[in-house]
Formats: C-alpha cells, structure tokens, sequence
C-alpha cells in the first residue's frame, strides 16, 4: 500500500492553513486600508427589468466599455433582485447590457468622475425579442459558461451536445463533475454533493440518488449552477458543494415556447415542449417531457479468492439493457398581485415505468485459469414503476428599497417505487453441460415510498449603502418506508423465504435550521459572515427485527467570505464554511442487492455524518473577449464515508459504506471561456487535487495518499452561415483509493448544429463518446482477494434533434459579449 504520512502531520498541515489563512486576511486588511485612502476605483450602478412586466431580470449581464478603445474594464452579472454595482477608475465609458431572450441595451456614453461617483444609469429596461427572427442581427452566440467568484453558472442550451440528454449526460460534462456508471455525482473527487432543483429538494434524487436525473430530460433544463463554497444561506448538506439545476420557466408577455424532437441509437426517442403565456397579471407556464430509452451496459469482473492454500479465480461477464418510459409534467402559475408581490404555484408529475434485463456469465477456476471447476449462468427480470409528484407554493414580498425582500416556501414531496425482479440461474461443467444442480428461480419484491414537508422563510434588510442583513428558517419532514421481501422457488413449486433478506425498513428525518448572514462593502473590500444552526432528528427502525436507530444531534456551521477588488478587472475572496454529509436513505437501507448473488452491496444503518472544514481562495479575471477564474482549496474531513469491499469465507464479495478516520483533500482549479474571434469560441477547465484518505479506524489497509487530475475542453466554432460544430473533450486521471486505484477515464463528443426555417429551429446531430471508451476501470484489493473490474454503464451514443421556437429568438450578441461574469 502507499506511504502513509503521520497523524501528527495532518494537525500540522491544518494548523498552518489556518493560520496562513488569518495572516492572508490580515495583509489584506493593511493593503485595503492603504489603497482605499488612494480611492481609485469610482461605482456606476443601476438596476435590469424586464421592460413591459418591470420584472427584475436577475443573472443579467452587465459590462463597462472604455470609450476610446472599446475596451472591457469591469464586467457583472446582476442579482436576482436586478441590481448591479460596477468599479472602475474615472474616465470616459459606456455600457452594454445582454440578457437571454432580450434585446441588447447600449448605455449612453457618460463621463465617471469622484463628482459624480457613484453613478446612476437608472433603471434599464430590456425589450423582450418577439418580434420576428429575421430581424434580429447574429453575430456570435453567448458563452456556455458564466463565471463569478462564488459560483459558475452554466447555459445547458449552447452546449451543442446536450441536445437530446438527460440531466446524467449534462451533468457529467459539467467541469470538476464526474458521474459514475451507477449514476452516483462527485464535485471536486468529493461524491459528497447536494442536488436541487431550482434551488429546492426533489423526489428525483431522493429515492434514488443521482441516478434519478436520468428520468429527467435535457431540454427541460435552462441552466446549472455550482457552488463550491456555499454560504450559511443554504443547507449544510453536501461537503463537496451544492449543484442546483434551474428548468426553464419564462416570464415574456404573450405566447411563446419551445419544442423538441430527438431519435437516437442506442433507441432514445423523445418530445419535449416548454410553454408560457403571459397576460398582465398572470404568467402560466407549462413543461413536458415524454420519451422512451433503451439503455445498453456491461461490465466484467476477475476476481481472486485466497483460501487456506488455495486461489479460487472466478470471472463475470455482464450485459444488461434498461428499457422505460419516462414522462415528466410541470405546470404552474404566477399571480402579480403588484410590482412587489408575487405568488407562485406549481406542481410537478414524473412516472417511470421500465424493463431491466441482465445476463450474467461467471467462469470459475482452482489456482489457474488454465484449471476451470464449473460454469454459472444467472438472469434478472425486473419491472419497475416509479411515479413521484411534488406541490410547491411560494411568495415573494419586494419592499420599497431595493433589495429589501421576504420569501416563503412550501413543498410536498410524495414518491413511490416497485420493483418486481426474477431471478433466474443454471449451473455447467466446464465442458458445458449441465450439473446436478436443478434451476434455482427466486423473486425479489421491493416497495419504497417517500413524503417529505418543507417549509422555508427567507428576509433581506438592506442598510447603509451596501450592507445587508439576511435571516432565515427552515424545517423538513421526512417518512421513507422499504418494504423487501426475497423468496425462493422450491421442488414442488411453493415460494419460501429466504432467511436474512426480508424487512420493513422505515426511515424519519427531520432537520430544522435557522441561519443569519452580515455582509458590507467597504470601498474595495467586501465581507459576509453568517451561521447556521441545525438540529438534526433521525430514526431508522427494520420492523420484523424491532432494531431501532434513533440519531440526534444538534450542530453549528459558520462561514466566511471576503472579497477584495483589485484593478484592471482582477478579483480575489478567500471563504471558509463547515459542511456535513448525512447518511441517506440508501446509505443506511440494510438490505442487499441481488442480481449479482456473489457481489452484494447494502446500506449501513450504523454509519454516522460526516463533517468537513472548507477553505479556498479564488480569483477572477474580466478581459474583452474572455474571463478565467481560478482557485486553490482544502478540504478537512472527519468520519469519511467510504465504500468497503470485503470477502466472506464462502467468496462472496460484500460492499458497505463506512466511516473512516479522515481525510484531507487539497486542490487547485482553472476554469476560462476564450473567443479568438467571432466564428470560434472555446471553454475549458483544469482541476488537480490530492487526497490524504485515513482509515486506520478499520484497518491500516485503509490508507491512501493519491494525486489526480480533470481536465474539459470545449471547442465550438461557425463554420458557415448558421452551422456550428462542436468538439468536447473529458480526461479523468487514475487515482489511489483506500482499498486499490481507480483508472483512467477519456470521452469524445461530436456535435453539429444547424439553424433553419428562417432561424426559428435548429437541428443537431450530435454522437457521444465517439470512441466508445466511458468505462469505469478500477482494482480492489484486500487481505483475502484481489479484483479488477470494468463498467460501461452507457455505450456510445448518437442522437437527432429538433428544435423549434415560438415566439422566441436564439440569443445573439455582438463580439465583446462572450466573456461573462
């Protein structure tokens, strides 16, 4: 195993971050003090809407041009309120403002000056583009990307090979996000990652973890945010970050939508619509999804068993085919009852019904594979229905100030699963004949069902010129239930039990929290300091056994961001917040899978949180036609939850998520979007990280200290009139875990697009993983075993897609407008 450093030496590391974290705040505490007597940099601000509704358009961008060579020196995307504040140093400048689905605004040229300072360009009112397509002017497409410092935002629609997706194919070529085989999420190397949607839980990824974003569509989403380093405003949950996914909602006046049309091999055939209608008052909008999947993988297994004297070797090949229905419905309404009030409802309706199909081939042999003992064959049936609905209710309070606002929110989550699964296996001799073995038939029944009741209330009250003061409550209610039953068929055809396989498992959670945060902004230095309090009230009980888990715990999670402006359009902040990863419903859930009767994963019901110290520094740059941001950042991690595979004496293998000591986790990220010029614009990202994993808790085999890298490169350029092509290139390096090493992982996408019908649709062909090389390659070694193994949840794929718009433009913007903020 790899060289493991000394306990000692990780209070060491930590000691010093901190402290030279402190020292940093500090220098710049003196270096702000000094230049802000200088006070160079001069504020223009003002505020984005919507320019019928007065709606606040938040996400806005907003850039400073120099008058005299047109050159970028401050860039910002405005908040969801509308607002933005911009710095640059006195001079002569104008404004350009862009916003999806608007007109480009162009400010009046205007002179800044400590006489005029800050200054006001008012309100801004955008024109929504209904008018024809013909009229608008295309000269270069938005960015993909939008960077900021505490967070990117990612526009699903403009990368070329998401068309024809599903929120798994977005997210797994988002920079720094990986997605396994399984469809587990990791941020950073960290699969401790919190999922919303639209900035709230969802039935898609509570049953089923991030796995179920498969039943979502592509083209329903509008954008995808990552936080790294999430503030005391947002849940504690998730030590590597926050990914929220936001779907499409418009609020244009009139009649207006988007619909698509998607074939593909692998089968994937699809149609999708997203539909608002906008009169005065009332905003109606309507989203649905409906498409069928036939979802081919396989994977292989060599295993070797130490015994005693003996090597037992086994192989298995695996195939399997997931064939479904999915259908997704949202539809809501949002009632203005002023400028400054308003109420939204809406309700959400997804239904799954799928064939899972597997074929499974062990091999086995005694000390050499030249020495085979016997042939197994193993089959899985499985029909799957998985409906789930969400209600959701919510009000917005905008008060006199700017800035000053009251929300409330309350959700309904009620989901179920069913899953009845047969189970087929024959035994052979190595010369493939049958065995004295009879066929073994067993059935395997699963019912799950989830309600969860969440209720939040969030205030801003704005003071002094810049400062802000946020405070909010929070509470949920959670009730999941498993029932799961395992039986065997027997010679005379009766159905028994199988011992050790059958329960009712029941799941309570409810958490409760309350938050304040204190932010201000003093000439170039801005800081935001907040604290969340979280109680915390788990219950799991299997019922058949009457084993009750009661868990309950109370804790506080402070975080920290400053920010320094420097000139020329640089930026830095330093953040520091305390996160936790709960375990979750299938972490803890004891019961084993059985479609592999010799690998078995499970839940663990004693498995306790984890919690982790988060640090980074990052840093922004804005340049006329591009924007880069980078940072450095640790992570300290106590009670790491960890997948463990051990072999039992018959050879069965058994995974299991445990706690392990700790870990420390370093890293550095380069994140940019460059256009070279107006036909060719590229997005890229760079993200090194090692990982101290101590798990000497369990075992000193349980140690790793490995280094890795990830790297995403998108080229897209125009290479005629209204075509674009599109290359996406992903590199995952290998990397050291606690029981083996995980190999590398490289994919290739190819897309081409092409816009027609008088730009009012586009059509994209598009193939995924070119070269058929997304496997998952990883070794496993213990004490009594070694395996290597491959997964290939998703071979390659090709898909056809139409899109058609009414009523709606595909956003252009003049060269300049590529860089966002």
């Amino acid at each position: 195993m790899d060289r493991i450093l000394p306990a000692n030496f990780f209070s060491v590391q930590l000691w010093f971050f901190k402290r030279v974290g402190f020292l940093f705040l500090i220098m710049q505490l003196i270096q702000m003090n000094g230049l802000a007597q200088q006070n160079n940099l001069l504020k223009v601000s003002g505020k984005v809407v919507e320019s019928q509704s007065g709606t606040s358009l938040g996400y806005a961008t907003v850039q400073l041009f120099k008058q005299t060579d047109s050159v970028a020196v401050a860039s910002v995307t405005t908040l969801e309120e509308g607002n933005f504040v911009l710095e640059a140093p006195a001079g002569t400048y104008y404004a350009i403002i862009a916003f999806i689905g608007y007109e480009t605004h162009k400010s009046q040229v205007f002179r800044l000056s400590r006489e005029n300072s800050p200054f006001d360009l008012g309100t801004v009112r955008l024109a929504s583009l209904t008018k024809t397509l013909e009229e608008i002017v295309v000269q270069g497409e938005k960015s993909s990307m939008q960077l900021s410092l505490d967070k990117k935002i990612f526009n699903v629609g403009k990368d070329l090979a998401n068309a024809g997706g599903t929120a798994v194919d977005i997210l797994s070529n988002i920079p720094s996000v990986a997605v396994d085989v399984e469809g587990n999420v990791s941020l950073r190397g960290s699969n401790s990652v919190r999922i919303l949607i639209d900035g709230k839980p969802s039935g898609l990824v509570s049953l089923r973890g991030g796995s179920g974003l498969q039943q979502l569509q592509g083209s329903m989403i509008e954008r995808v945010e990552i936080i790294t380093n999430p503030s005391a405003r947002y849940e504690a949950e998730g030590m590597g970050g926050i990914i929220n996914i936001v779907l499409k909602k418009e609020r244009k006046e009139g009649f207006n939508g988007s619909f698509d049309v998607v074939a593909g091999y692998p089968e994937n055939f699809g149609v999708a619509a997203n539909v608002n209608y906008r009169k005065k008052d009332f905003n109606f909008f309507v989203n649905y999804s409906t498409s069928y999947r036939n979802a081919p993988g396989k994977n292989n297994l060599y295993q070797e068993f130490y015994r005693n004297d003996s090597t037992f070797i086994s192989t298995k090949e695996m195939e399997h085919h997931l064939k479904g229905m999915y259908n997704t419905a949202r539809a809501g309404l949002d009632y203005f009852f002023d400028e400054k009030n308003i109420l939204t409802a809406a309700y959400t309706y997804r239904m799954s019904k799928g064939k899972r199909f597997s074929d499974i081939v062990y091999h086995d042999f005694l000390n050499d594979i030249k020495n085979p003992t016997g042939i197994t064959r193993r089959t899985q049936d499985e029909t799957e229905t998985e409906p789930n609905s969400e209600y959701a209710l919510s009000f917005k309070r905008n008060f006199k100030r700017q800035g000053h606002e009251l929300t409330a929110d309350v959700r309904f989550l009620d989901n179920w699963e069913n899953s009845d699964q047969y189970f087929g296996q024959d035994e052979y001799n190595p010369d493939g004949t049958h065995t004295a073995v009879p066929y073994l038939l067993q059935r395997a029944v699963n019912y799950e069902t989830e309600k969860q009741y969440l209720m939040q209330v969030d205030y801003i009250q704005p003071f002094g010129e810049n400062g802000k003061f946020e405070a909010g409550l929070r509470s949920s209610f959670r009730d999941m239930t498993n029932n799961y039953t395992v039986t065997q068929r027997d010679e005379d055809d009766s159905w028994f039990e199988l011992a050790g396989l059958t329960n009712n498992f029941v799941y309570n959670e409810n958490i409760h929290a309350v938050y304040a945060i204190l932010s201000n902004k003093i000439k170039k230095f801005t800081y935001q300091a907040g604290l969340r309090g979280e109680i915390t009230d788990v219950t799991t009980t299997l019922k058949q056994t009457n084993e009750v888990n009661p868990r309950k715990y109370s804790n506080l999670f402070p975080s920290v961001h400053v920010t320094y402006d420097l000139p020329e359009g640089h930026a830095i902040q330093l953040s520091y917040s305390k996160r936790v990863r709960r375990p979750q419903y299938n972490d803890l859930s004891p019961f084993m899978t059985y479609s592999d009767n010799r690998n078995y994963w499970s839940g663990n019901p004693d498995l306790n949180p984890e919690f982790t110290d988060a640090f980074e520094i990052g840093h922004i740059k804005y340049l006329d036609k591009a924007s880069v941001s980078s940072s450095l950042y640790y992570r300290y991690t106590k009670g790491k939850i960890m997948s463990v595979r051990r072999m039992d004496e018959e050879g069965n293998s058994v995974t299991v998520p445990e706690n392990l000591a700790t870990e420390n986790s370093f890293g550095a990220e380069l994140t940019g979007s460059y256009s070279p010029r107006p036909w060719w614009k590229m997005d890229g990202s760079f993200n090194f990280f090692r990982a101290i994993t101590d798990g000497s808790n369990l075992s000193d085999e349980f140690e790793s200290d490995t280094y890795s890298w990830q790297v995403r490169l998108l080229s897209r350029t125009t290479v005629w009139k209204n075509t674009d092509i599109q290359l996406r290139g992903n590199y995952e390096a290998p990397q050291q875990t606690p029981q083996g090493r995980r190999k590398s992982l490289a994919t290739l996408d190819l897309s081409v697009s092409k816009d027609i019908l008088k730009n009012k649709a586009t059509i994209t062909l598009n193939v995924l993983d070119v070269f058929n090389s997304r496997k998952y390659r990883s070794i496993t070694e213990g004490a009594n075993f070694y395996a290597s193994g491959s997964s290939q949840g998703r071979l390659r794929q090709a898909n056809l897609t139409f899109n058609y718009r009414l009523r709606q433009a595909k956003k252009k913007v003049k060269e300049g407008l590529d860089a966002e903020s």
